[in-house]
Protein backbone atom coordinates (compact mmCIF):
# COMPACT_ATOMS: atom_id res chain seq x y z
CA UNK A 1 0.00 0.00 0.00
CA UNK A 2 1.32 3.79 -0.62
CA UNK A 3 2.19 6.04 2.04
CA UNK A 4 1.87 9.15 0.65
CA UNK A 5 4.04 11.63 2.64
CA UNK A 6 3.65 15.62 2.69
CA UNK A 7 7.25 16.93 3.51
CA UNK A 8 8.20 20.69 4.24
CA UNK A 9 11.91 21.82 3.70
CA UNK A 10 12.99 25.23 5.27
CA UNK A 11 16.25 26.07 4.22
CA UNK A 12 17.94 29.46 2.88
CA UNK A 13 20.73 27.50 1.33
CA UNK A 14 19.02 25.69 -2.49
CA UNK A 15 21.87 23.66 -3.04
CA UNK A 16 21.55 22.13 -0.06
CA UNK A 17 17.91 22.10 -0.15
CA UNK A 18 18.27 19.94 -3.42
CA UNK A 19 20.89 17.56 -1.15
CA UNK A 20 18.02 16.62 1.26
CA UNK A 21 15.49 15.89 -1.57
CA UNK A 22 17.65 14.11 -4.15
CA UNK A 23 18.68 11.85 -1.09
CA UNK A 24 14.92 11.32 0.62
CA UNK A 25 14.16 11.17 -3.11
CA UNK A 26 16.85 8.14 -3.62
CA UNK A 27 16.77 6.65 -0.62
CA UNK A 28 12.92 6.20 0.48
CA UNK A 29 10.96 3.18 0.31
CA UNK A 30 9.32 1.73 -2.76
CA UNK A 31 5.85 2.32 -1.18
CA UNK A 32 6.50 5.33 -0.15
CA UNK A 33 5.75 8.40 -2.23
CA UNK A 34 6.74 11.91 -1.12
CA UNK A 35 5.33 15.20 -2.03
CA UNK A 36 8.28 17.56 -1.25
CA UNK A 37 7.50 21.59 -0.82
CA UNK A 38 10.66 24.12 -0.45
CA UNK A 39 10.53 27.15 1.73
CA UNK A 40 13.78 29.28 1.89
CA UNK A 41 12.73 31.59 4.64
CA UNK A 42 10.35 32.30 7.22
CA UNK A 43 7.57 33.66 5.59
CA UNK A 44 7.33 30.97 2.43
CA UNK A 45 7.84 28.60 5.31
CA UNK A 46 4.50 30.57 7.40
CA UNK A 47 2.57 30.37 4.05
CA UNK A 48 3.33 26.95 3.45
CA UNK A 49 1.94 25.87 6.76
CA UNK A 50 -1.30 28.31 6.54
CA UNK A 51 -2.00 26.66 3.18
CA UNK A 52 -1.58 23.25 3.99
CA UNK A 53 -3.95 23.97 7.31
CA UNK A 54 -6.21 25.66 4.83
CA UNK A 55 -6.50 22.61 1.98
CA UNK A 56 -6.78 20.17 5.27
CA UNK A 57 -3.71 18.81 3.72
CA UNK A 58 -1.33 19.17 7.11
CA UNK A 59 2.59 18.43 7.07
CA UNK A 60 3.81 14.69 7.68
CA UNK A 61 7.44 15.95 8.32
CA UNK A 62 9.23 19.04 8.29
CA UNK A 63 12.74 20.17 7.82
CA UNK A 64 13.92 23.45 9.88
CA UNK A 65 17.24 25.33 9.67
CA UNK A 66 17.70 26.55 12.33
CA UNK A 67 19.65 29.61 10.91
CA UNK A 68 17.19 31.72 8.72
CA UNK A 69 16.86 35.57 7.94
CA UNK A 70 13.85 37.06 10.06
CA UNK A 71 9.81 37.47 8.96
CA UNK A 72 9.31 40.04 6.91
CA UNK A 73 6.93 41.31 10.17
CA UNK A 74 9.74 40.50 12.47
CA UNK A 75 7.81 38.10 14.38
CA UNK A 76 9.94 35.12 13.28
CA UNK A 77 13.23 35.68 13.85
CA UNK A 78 15.36 32.36 13.29
CA UNK A 79 13.97 28.10 12.98
CA UNK A 80 13.19 27.77 16.42
CA UNK A 81 10.52 30.25 16.19
CA UNK A 82 9.26 28.61 12.72
CA UNK A 83 9.37 25.20 14.94
CA UNK A 84 7.21 26.49 17.48
CA UNK A 85 4.90 27.82 15.04
CA UNK A 86 4.45 24.46 13.52
CA UNK A 87 4.33 22.63 17.17
CA UNK A 88 1.49 24.87 17.91
CA UNK A 89 -0.68 24.62 13.89
CA UNK A 90 0.45 21.55 13.02
CA UNK A 91 0.64 19.58 16.07
CA UNK A 92 0.88 16.15 14.59
CA UNK A 93 3.73 17.04 12.19
CA UNK A 94 7.25 15.20 13.24
CA UNK A 95 10.00 18.01 13.18
CA UNK A 96 13.43 17.30 12.39
CA UNK A 97 15.92 20.34 13.09
CA UNK A 98 19.33 21.02 11.32
CA UNK A 99 21.41 23.15 12.53
CA UNK A 100 25.53 24.13 12.30
CA UNK A 101 24.86 25.44 15.92
CA UNK A 102 26.72 22.27 18.29
CA UNK A 103 26.82 24.69 21.56
CA UNK A 104 25.21 22.79 24.27
CA UNK A 105 22.81 25.73 25.43
CA UNK A 106 21.45 25.89 22.45
CA UNK A 107 21.09 22.43 22.14
CA UNK A 108 19.31 22.24 25.53
CA UNK A 109 17.47 25.00 24.78
CA UNK A 110 16.15 23.51 21.47
CA UNK A 111 15.13 19.85 23.20
CA UNK A 112 13.02 22.11 25.78
CA UNK A 113 11.18 24.35 23.89
CA UNK A 114 10.63 22.21 20.62
CA UNK A 115 11.44 18.76 21.52
CA UNK A 116 11.79 17.41 17.98
CA UNK A 117 11.62 13.88 16.59
CA UNK A 118 14.71 14.79 15.06
CA UNK A 119 18.03 16.56 15.64
CA UNK A 120 20.53 16.98 13.41
CA UNK A 121 23.37 18.63 13.27
CA UNK A 122 24.33 19.47 9.85
CA UNK A 123 28.64 19.12 10.14
CA UNK A 124 27.52 15.45 11.76
CA UNK A 125 25.74 14.61 8.57
CA UNK A 126 26.12 12.22 5.69
CA UNK A 127 23.64 11.15 3.10
CA UNK A 128 23.16 7.89 4.84
CA UNK A 129 22.84 9.37 8.10
CA UNK A 130 19.79 11.90 6.76
CA UNK A 131 17.85 9.03 5.26
CA UNK A 132 18.32 6.79 8.63
CA UNK A 133 16.78 9.75 10.25
CA UNK A 134 13.82 10.33 8.31
CA UNK A 135 12.75 7.04 8.66
CA UNK A 136 13.58 6.56 12.30
CA UNK A 137 11.49 9.82 12.87
CA UNK A 138 8.40 8.38 10.81
CA UNK A 139 8.49 5.25 12.48
CA UNK A 140 10.30 5.40 15.48
CA UNK A 141 11.23 9.42 16.60
CA UNK A 142 13.55 10.61 18.19
CA UNK A 143 16.28 10.70 16.38
CA UNK A 144 19.65 12.71 17.63
CA UNK A 145 22.96 12.99 15.68
CA UNK A 146 25.60 11.87 17.71
CA UNK A 147 26.54 15.63 18.27
CA UNK A 148 23.47 16.00 19.86
CA UNK A 149 23.51 12.99 21.99
CA UNK A 150 26.71 13.18 23.54
CA UNK A 151 25.71 16.71 24.70
CA UNK A 152 22.63 14.85 26.41
CA UNK A 153 24.75 12.30 27.58
CA UNK A 154 27.40 14.43 29.26
CA UNK A 155 24.77 16.50 31.21
CA UNK A 156 22.96 13.81 32.03
CA UNK A 157 26.02 12.27 33.64
CA UNK A 158 26.98 15.45 35.22
CA UNK A 159 25.13 15.79 38.78
CA UNK A 160 25.07 19.36 38.61
CA UNK A 161 22.19 21.40 38.10
CA UNK A 162 22.49 24.24 36.74
CA UNK A 163 19.18 26.47 35.87
CA UNK A 164 17.87 28.25 32.24
CA UNK A 165 19.60 31.74 33.80
CA UNK A 166 22.86 30.30 34.63
CA UNK A 167 22.59 28.36 31.62
CA UNK A 168 22.21 31.79 29.67
CA UNK A 169 25.14 33.55 31.03
CA UNK A 170 27.67 30.83 30.77
CA UNK A 171 26.41 30.99 27.23
CA UNK A 172 26.36 34.89 26.99
CA UNK A 173 29.84 34.46 28.37
CA UNK A 174 30.80 32.31 25.94
CA UNK A 175 29.96 34.63 23.11
CA UNK A 176 32.37 37.50 24.66
CA UNK A 177 29.07 39.68 26.57
CA UNK A 178 30.95 42.04 29.41
CA UNK A 179 29.61 40.58 32.90
CA UNK A 180 28.17 44.77 33.34
CA UNK A 181 25.74 43.71 30.17
CA UNK A 182 24.75 40.90 31.15
CA UNK A 183 21.82 42.08 33.44
CA UNK A 184 19.92 43.83 30.50
CA UNK A 185 20.13 40.14 28.60
CA UNK A 186 18.74 38.45 31.61
CA UNK A 187 16.40 41.08 32.65
CA UNK A 188 18.04 41.08 36.26
CA UNK A 189 20.16 43.12 38.74
CA UNK A 190 24.17 43.54 38.38
CA UNK A 191 24.08 42.15 41.69
CA UNK A 192 21.47 39.43 40.96
CA UNK A 193 24.36 38.28 37.85
CA UNK A 194 27.21 38.83 40.50
CA UNK A 195 25.42 36.78 42.92
CA UNK A 196 24.81 33.94 39.91
CA UNK A 197 28.04 34.03 39.05
CA UNK A 198 29.53 33.05 42.51
CA UNK A 199 27.28 30.46 42.85
CA UNK A 200 28.40 29.12 39.49
CA UNK A 201 31.81 29.44 40.64
CA UNK A 202 31.22 27.06 43.28
CA UNK A 203 29.30 24.38 41.28
CA UNK A 204 31.85 24.39 38.80
CA UNK A 205 34.60 24.69 41.45
CA UNK A 206 36.71 27.52 39.94
CA UNK A 207 38.75 29.12 43.19
CA UNK A 208 40.14 32.09 41.03
CA UNK A 209 37.44 34.97 39.15
CA UNK A 210 38.36 34.29 35.71
CA UNK A 211 35.47 33.90 33.46
CA UNK A 212 37.64 31.88 31.19
CA UNK A 213 38.76 29.58 33.65
CA UNK A 214 34.62 28.83 34.63
CA UNK A 215 34.34 28.49 31.13
CA UNK A 216 36.97 25.87 31.03
CA UNK A 217 35.11 24.11 33.34
CA UNK A 218 31.48 24.27 31.72
CA UNK A 219 32.79 23.67 28.52
CA UNK A 220 34.35 19.68 30.08
CA UNK A 221 30.83 19.12 31.81
CA UNK A 222 28.77 20.02 28.82
CA UNK A 223 27.31 22.99 29.73
CA UNK A 224 28.55 25.40 27.19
Amino acid sequence: MTEKLKILMIDDHPMIIEGYQNTLLFSKKENQELDIDIANNCDEAIAYMDKSIQNDTPYDVLFVDISLPPSADGLMNSGEDLAEYARRILPRSKIIILTMFNESFRIHNIIKTIDPEGFLIKSDLTSSELASAFQAVLNNPPFYSGTVNSHIRKTLTSDLVIDDKNRKILHLLSQGVKTKNLASHLDISLSAVEKRKKHLREIFEVSDGQDETLLNEARKKGFV
